[in-house]
């Protein structure tokens, strides 16, 4: 598997200027990432700085307004969770299996999603298209290990009319990438009867499962032939 060759999102803060952040700058980034849990559509850079007992000075040395440093403080929050997700990834995994300790471990970015966050990011277009970057390279990692589990024969049935190569592995990357930043939305939250990574982890297993009965050897058994 080629993961590598996937293309990454471009971070907001480039490689040199995250290595340049001061041992405090990072400290006011991980209070920034609780702090907007509650919503941050009211506060000022001035109303920040006062939470976060520094000045507006240190505060514009991070991010030129209210808006980017929200960025900021997401896109770093993506990055770090999307490494995590890499690293989930055993080099000896089948790709079925692979791809289902990368969903799970991608799924954390939303795993303390807040209502209030949520319908404040939704307001902010320039956050719209840099969670859209990252979940386009979610959808690309995803397909590339489906494709993976495509070419092992994991998806063969045993029945000449269902073809491995039947599974559009495109149109499932795109529907599990989607999952986690769906059921965040501020419209959806409210609706779902546990955290938007329980849902997003247990709409991954029932595809996943489902996909890998296609193959014989993990075909359930039919409830009428259970006992023959």
């Amino acid at each position: 598997m080629t993961l590598d060759e996937v293309s990454r999102p471009r971070p907001v803060l480039d490689r040199d200027r995250e290595r340049r952040l001061t041992e405090r700058q990072r400290q006011l980034l991980d209070a920034l990432s609780v702090m907007f849990d509650d919503g941050f559509a009211e506060l000022t850079m001035a109303a920040i700085a006062a939470r976060l007992n520094c000045s507006l000075r240190t505060l514009y040395a991070l991010a030129p307004s209210r808006d980017e440093l929200v960025m900021v403080v997401v896109d770093r929050t993506l990055w770090r969770i999307g490494r995590g997700a890499q690293e989930a990834i055993a080099p000896d995994m089948a790709p079925l299996d692979a791809l289902r300790a990368y969903l799970r471990a991608a799924s954390f970015a939303v795993g303390r999603t807040t209502q209030a966050f949520a319908r404040d990011l939704a307001a902010v277009p320039a956050a719209q298209r840099l969670s859209d970057a990252h979940e386009d390279y979610l959808q690309a990692m995803t397909q590339r290990l489906l494709d993976a589990a495509v070419e092992r024969g994991d998806f063969a049935s045993g029945d000449a009319d269902v073809e491995a190569d039947a599974v559009d592995t495109a149109a499932v990357a795109r529907v599990l990438a989607r999952l986690g930043r769906d059921f965040a939305r501020p419209d959806v939250l409210p609706t779902l009867r546990c955290t938007p990574k329980q849902a997003a982890d247990a709409v991954v297993d029932l595809v996943l499962d489902g996909l890998r009965s296609r193959s014989g050897t993990d075909r359930p058994v039919a409830a009428g032939n259970a006992d023959r």
